[in-house]
């Protein structure tokens, strides 16, 4: 064998081959030998490596949480599509019913039909204070699944409408009260206007009872009150509302329940096909809701990065704690050497240790994210579309277990390949003198494979790929810009090693010298920090834009379905009312883009931001001349007096997103009638200054004859706001207004909620940087207590000794904070600028937040590391030198 102090190869004289040098050990003999040496070391105990525990469980729980909460979700939606839906099919049909022939056509095949009608409407309380709700008209046969529960449980239908038997003991009073129309309300609506059961409330030009506050819709999710809370009444008592009129913005849509046995998918084939001309919109209870699938993948792939980016400072950890753990076994591993070990035996007892760890922090961090999820699912209750069937589903938690895995091996391989080819003679040097060995070829292949299996799996289970690509590229691009920072950090403290004051110079020496954890703890923190740093500002920057620029610009009001012949009496009313400086007003209708290009738009390829606008009805205007602020990107606007075949004004972002040009043609479904339109220009459209923007503007002529409403906005004094909406909505009941300013602090309400929680993701990857902090000055301790003995017996006081270290952790806290705050800004600059395209502003006091609590977390960990060296007394660990 070789001799420990020997490099050169040479055989020793003075010592007979030991035991395991003698025996020839195959592969299996060494997984036996390895998995016994394994098995005596662990019954020390793991005490050294539970930062490793921690680490991988944390990270390991993030991803299960959220892999088991969507797969909870996905089953309550399979489950209970046809109640979401409303029925085993749904026909939406725009702004106009389903036809007669369509209904006998589905009766025919036994299937059963309930109408649902959806709009907006002002509801006006006894106190004349009026609120905007999103009225849903429901027909005798709603819910066909699920149940509609009231508060008080009472029928929505009036006597009339159940045909019931008039009785005569009643008073008339009671009797018109029996026979009112009544109304089912939120209870928001009920809270805001001070509503009591029995009052009195109008709903357009219909007077209805307050009958019953709504506490449970069966198929909510697919008719959301995006608009305002919900008012419910029934379908017979929609036309005393008088609020159906030509080109209102309104929702019709058939239900369908089908007989036992039919299959939903063949049924929705047949009858799509025998309506091909209308253009419907038909879908099954398997795709109860496309957008709620939508917002789960998008969710679930953020939330599965942020458990990444947590796992992935957790690996750094991994790395570290294994790396201190060996340190501490250096005498043991140097015996084995001495006694002829193979490097294979060193690499497979400690690889097995390190395996069998993982496996526990695996399984603790599985089932603490089946808690997680549980306790998930309890806070978002109110906010998930059904509640998730909380069950032990493999497949998320394999893929927790599987990150974790490949985690623990691409961050462990290293260490453990170094230690396996250092000499027993380098590791009792290693104290003073760090060998500089590099795993062997096997080992370092083995940890490729590892690391690049790691980020296919991310790219491969992510529901954008592009997006889990720039995401491993950025993790990539981060590492190497905190190494960096550390590698220039200790440059920089080597080039400063002449300062005369001993505090400073030990504190900057401590920052190259060897074995220096700076390099670690800058990665690590840094991490944490680049994630909190990059959601602070992508939040600041939308509530700026939220709170700073779009009042400014925005109207006070949109007014809605203002009627033909009362547009020229609103303007003059509008402006007619105190405080009203600005009235602007164009023409609306509702159309449905059905082909592009020719192509079908179910099956047109375009891009995931631009889909919406291929999804329902979209708003169509019509205009002779350019929309005031408009932008041509390319092409020409058509003359004033145009009168020939229709033309089109596209928002440029979306024709790029549809690959669409001058000369394309968009065709669309307007009340029925397809129409063919030409792209005649491109304009850049301003979304944010809310005002009446439009996707799609054909030229005049054509659409002119079509039935249609207008809208329009109000600008004036915001004290006036109460009294402009009473005006208006009096004058004309059928309209309907939208105050600006509530719609924009419902938006920073839902966005603080996203904040929230967006925070209390990354502040995962910050308790993981935390956690490697830790680990990295418990790892380091025993060189620190060992600094701290020789500095006081050579006549160091504590305080020189703590303000060194003082030193050495506030530099290493500064540049991790300077550099997260640089890598956070710049993630964050491109979520904003190219995800969101919305103007983007830097954010000093963030940064200095940023900053400065990464300095104070750092320092934190050090003093207490300090602390508790300084308190080893120097007697007993000299002796034992």
């Amino acid at each position: 064998m070789h001799a420990g102090g020997d490099r050169s190869g040479s055989r020793t004289a003075i010592r007979p081959k030991s035991g395991l040098e003698r025996t020839a050990l195959g592969p299996a003999g060494q997984l036996a030998l390895g998995l016994r040496l394994a098995r005596r070391e662990l019954r020390g105990g793991i005490h050294s490596l539970r930062i490793v525990l921690a680490c991988l469980a944390l990270g390991v729980a993030a991803i299960a949480a959220v892999g088991t909460l969507r797969a909870g979700i996905e089953a309550g939606l399979q489950a209970d599509g046809a109640r979401i839906l409303g029925g085993d099919v749904e026909l939406r049909s725009g702004n106009r019913p389903a036809t007669p022939e369509a209904r006998a056509w589905i009766e025919a095949r036994g299937g059963q039909v309930s109408a649902v009608v959806t709009l907006r409407s002002m509801l006006v309380a006894p106190s004349g204070e009026r609120m905007l709700v999103e009225m849903k008209a429901a027909d005798k046969a709603y819910p066909l699944f699920g149940a509609l529960e009231l508060d008080p449980p009472v029928p929505l239908a009036n006597r009339q409408e159940l045909n019931a038997v008039p009785i005569l003991q009643q008073s008339p009073v009671e009797e018109a009260a029996a026979n009112a129309p009544r109304v089912a309300l939120d209870p928001l609506v009920a809270e805001r206007l001070g509503l009591a059961v029995g009052d009195r409330v109008r709903i357009g030009e219909a007077s209805f009872v307050f009958a019953a506050v709504v506490r449970a819709e069966p198929d909510k999710a697919t008719t959301p009150a995006l608009f305002g809370p919900r008012a419910l009444i029934t379908e017979a008592m929609l036309a005393r509302t008088q609020l159906l009129q030509p080109g209102s913005l309104v929702q019709h849509d058939l239900r369908i329940r089908l007989p036992e046995g039919t299959p939903r998918a063949r049924f929705a084939n047949e009858l799509r096909t025998a309506f091909a001309a209308e253009g419907w919109r038909i879908r099954t209870a398997d795709q109860a809701e496309p957008g709620v699938n939508r917002f789960l993948d998008r969710a679930a792939s953020f939330l599965t990065l942020a458990g990444l980016t947590a796992l992935l400072v957790g690996g750094i950890g991994v790395g570290t704690g294994v790396r201190g753990w060996l340190d501490a076994r250096a005498r043991s591993i140097a015996t084995l050497r001495c006694l002829g070990a193979p490097a294979a035996i060193i690499f497979l007892t400690y690889l097995i240790q390190v395996l069998a760890l993982a496996a526990l922090g695996i399984g603790i961090g599985l089932v603490g994210g089946y808690a997680l999820t549980w306790a998930a699912a309890q806070a978002l209750s109110g906010s998930l579309p059904v509640p998730p069937r909380l069950a032990l589903y493999p497949a998320p938690l394999a893929l927790a277990a599987l990150y974790g895995l490949l985690t623990a091996l691409a961050f462990a391989l290293w260490p453990l390949g170094r230690a396996a080819r250092i000499s027993g003679a380098a590791l009792f040097r290693d104290a003073v003198q760090p060998a500089g060995a590099w795993p062997g070829g096997a080992v370092l292949a083995l940890n490729l494979a590892a690391a690049a299996a790691l980020v296919g799996l991310i790219v491969v289970t992510s529901g954008d790929r592009w997006f889990a690509l720039g995401f491993c590229g950025a993790a990539i691009a981060a590492l190497a810009l905190f190494r960096g920072g550390a590698w220039a950090l200790a440059a920089g403290a080597r080039r400063l090693g002449h300062l005369r004051r001993p505090a400073l110079r030990l504190g900057l020496a401590n920052l190259h010298r060897p074995g220096s954890p700076a390099a670690l703890l800058v990665v690590s923190l840094g991490i944490g920090l680049t994630t909190l740093a990059a959601i602070a500002q992508i939040e600041g920057n939308l509530r700026r834009q939220l709170a700073a620029e779009m009042p400014a610009r925005a109207p006070n009001f949109f007014f809605i379905d203002i009627q033909s012949d009362q547009a020229q009496r609103f303007d003059a009313t509008a402006l007619a009312l105190p405080g009203v400086t600005e009235v602007k007003r164009v023409p609306s209708l509702r159309a449905r883009v059905v082909a592009v290009k020719g192509v079908p738009a179910e099956q047109v390829k375009v891009s995931e931001e631009t889909a919406w606008a291929l999804r329902g009805d979209r708003g169509l205007t019509y205009a002779a001349m350019p929309p005031e602020g408009t932008k041509l990107v390319e092409g020409g606007w058509w003359p004033a007096d145009y009168r020939g075949k229709p033309l089109l004004s596209m928002d440029a972002g979306i024709a790029r997103g549809w690959g669409v040009g001058i000369g394309d043609a968009i065709t669309v479904n307007v009340l029925g009638r397809t129409i063919d339109l030409e792209v005649a220009n491109l304009r850049a459209v301003d979304w944010r200054g809310l005002g009446m923007n439009f996707t799609l503007v054909a030229s005049p002529g054509l659409l002119e004859a079509a039935p249609h409403t207008h809208i329009a906005t109000v600008r004036g004094d915001p004290a006036q706001d109460s009294a402009v909406l009473r005006g208006l909505t009096d004058a004309f009941p059928n309209i309907s207004g939208i105050r600006v300013r509530d719609a924009l602090e419902a938006v920073a309400a839902i966005l603080g909620r996203v904040g929230t929680a967006l925070s209390a993701t990354g502040s995962l990857t910050l308790l993981a940087g935390g956690l490697v902090l830790a680990g990295a000055v418990a790892a380091g301790q025993r060189q620190r207590v060992r600094d701290a003995v020789v500095l006081k017996t050579l006549g160091a006081t504590r305080a020189q000794i703590r303000a060194a270290w003082l030193v050495e952790y506030a530099l290493i806290g500064l540049v991790a904070g300077l550099l997260a705050a640089v890598a956070g800004s710049a993630a964050a600059w491109a979520v904003i600028t190219q995800v969101m395209r919305a103007d983007w502003a830097l954010l000093p006091g963030t940064l200095a937040a940023t900053v400065i609590g990464c300095a104070l977390l750092t320092l934190a960990c050090g003093q207490i590391g300090t602390a508790l060296a300084l308190r080893v007394r120097p007697g007993p660990l000299l002796r034992n030198e």
